[in-house]
């Protein structure tokens, strides 16, 4: 089953209380509560966020409710993807890793560069059904890769132009979108065209806003895992370990302490950094290759590590196993 991060419906509330409707109602007609909207990061399945924004669209007499729901939205959105990109030396360069990174948003997506003579053809795909149709969060999908792309180059989120396979003859009425937004319908590719000389442009890092996503995590934290440390610093490691930023320098600085503090008040509590760095690697490993979807290669890279062999080792010293020979021996069970 494909998920994906409910914080992908951001302001979803407010938009159809907006447009007259009861969230909450629509909710429960698409099998969905408004507690698993709470935490931005717990997961749904794909086919339920494209039927609860289907109904919503009916019930609104919207037909473009999910371009309407992402020009409320920010990145934030996106979760952890801008942060993981942030450092990333060019647009080009940042695209790859969003790509390499696109599961921790939605394990449906199929993310695609193609050239076109000097055009990149950005396009989306998955395999998500709903009884309802999925033009919803097809939407919802292209808005956002729209968003994130200008977010990379530093410009208004309005010039890219949504290209939909969704049929023409969708009227769009004034006031609804933002007057320089483009769209164009039945298209044969849901995304963007890209010029191909930006990808060698530098991509914008916005300290400012990478501070703000930090300082805005570290309250969720708090309020989620009140008076414990360990598990504040396990969920910030859980975070960074994709960056390859994940010393104990930058966790203690996500979480607004001088790394020495960190330590020891971790100590105070039985716990160290390296053993919940070790337990959290560890956690991650078994989880990535019990799904048997990724290379070793490739979920080593995401703990962190510049070698597979090192990684392996590591893996060896905490289970007894070689990562292959533990994906062998644990695959569907």
């Amino acid at each position: 089953m494909d998920i994906v991060r409910s914080g992908a419906a951001d302001k979803f509330d407010s938009l159809v209380s907006e447009l007259g409707q009861n969230p909450i109602e629509i909710m429960k007609q698409a099998g969905l509560s408004a507690a698993q909207f709470r935490d931005p990061n717990t997961y749904i399945a794909n086919s339920r966020l494209a039927e609860l924004l289907e109904v919503a669209a009916l019930r609104c007499h919207q037909p473009l409710f999910g371009v309407m729901l992402v020009q409320r939205q920010t990145t934030n959105a996106l979760g952890d993807l801008p942060m993981l990109v942030a450092r990333s030396k060019t647009v080009g360069d940042a695209l790859k890793k969003a790509s390499d990174y696109l599961y921790l948003q939605s394990s449906g997506v199929k993310f695609s560069m193609t050239q076109h003579d000097e055009w990149i053809r950005l396009s989306l795909s998955f395999d998500a059904y709903s009884e309802q149709g999925v033009r919803q969060l097809m939407q919802v999908s292209v808005a956002q890769l729209a968003k994130f792309v200008a977010s990379l180059l530093n410009i208004d989120r309005n010039s890219f132009c949504l290209h939909l396979s969704q049929a023409s003859g969708v009227e769009i009425a004034e006031n609804v979108l933002s007057n320089s937004l483009q769209i164009r319908f039945g298209e044969k590719f849901d995304g963007i065209m890209l010029k191909a000389s930006l990808l060698s442009t530098k991509n914008h890092q916005d300290e400012e806003v990478l501070e703000r996503h930090f300082q805005e995590h570290l309250k969720y934290l708090q309020n989620r895992y009140p008076n414990n440390l360990r598990d504040q610093a396990a969920d910030m490691i859980g975070r960074l370990l994709p960056t390859g930023e994940c010393s104990v320098e930058q966790v203690a600085r996500a979480l607004d302490m001088h790394p020495r503090m960190l330590q020891a008040r971790l100590k105070a509590q039985s716990n160290s950094y390296r053993q919940i760095l070790q337990q959290i690697r560890q956690n991650f490993a078994e989880q990535r290759l019990s799904e048997n979807v990724q290379s070793i290669t490739d979920i080593a890279l995401q703990l962190g590590y510049a070698e597979t062999a090192v990684f392996s080792r590591h893996f060896r010293r905490w289970t007894g196993k070689s990562p292959s020979q533990w994906r062998q021996d644990n695959v569907n069970k």
